[in-house]
């Protein structure tokens, strides 16, 4: 049965290893949706953290720009961990910037419907990143509206919610399946 689940948090606060843990508990085999990209040598550093915290048998899909796409071409009732929303866009935003919005609408809502034909079990990481201070230029909060409303996106559709604090997982949503009812 298609499930969605999202983990979100500030920066460092661990939210990608409950993540990964809430995946393995699932399912032996996941799927990991990568979506960040390696512009410098700090970014590999990061990458590479991010590579040796998970079970190597996890397969990994680097999906920077097409998430969606991805997920269309997994196996039915596949777990699949995607790391992390907020990269994926912006990545958008960047490759789109005179029009970002309709595209991100578009790949979320893409995302959701290849979840739910392919009847995947869906862990999705994000920032919050609506919590801090107003960003000092224009594109900085272009960033924040758009992962803002992507974040609302995926929370309304998700069966489970998890704010993660230091480490700590707070339960913010936890919806019974249609069966359990």
């Amino acid at each position: 049965m298609a499930r969605l689940v999202l983990f979100t948090g500030g920066a460092r606060s661990g939210k990608s290893w409950r993540a990964e843990q809430y995946a393995s508990q699932h399912a032996a085999h996941v799927y990991y949706l990568a979506t960040a990209q390696a512009g410098d040598s700090e970014m590999q550093q990061r990458i590479g953290l991010h590579q040796a915290q998970r079970p190597s048998h996890w397969q990994t899909i680097e999906a920077p720009l097409a998430a969606s796409q991805a997920l269309g071409q997994l196996p039915s009732g596949s777990v699949v961990l995607l790391d992390c929303l907020t990269l994926l866009v912006s990545n958008l935003l960047l490759a789109n910037e005179a029009q970002p919005e309709p595209v991100i609408q578009t790949e979320i809502a893409a995302m959701l419907a290849a979840q739910q034909a392919r009847d995947l079990h869906l862990v999705v990481v994000t920032n919050e990143v609506g919590m801090g201070i107003v960003p000092a230029y224009a594109l900085g909060r272009v960033y924040r509206d758009l992962i803002g409303r992507a974040n609302q996106q995926i929370a309304a559709a998700a069966n489970e919610v998890y704010l993660v604090v230091a480490g700590m997982p707070i339960e913010i949503r936890q919806l019974q399946p249609a069966w359990a009812k």
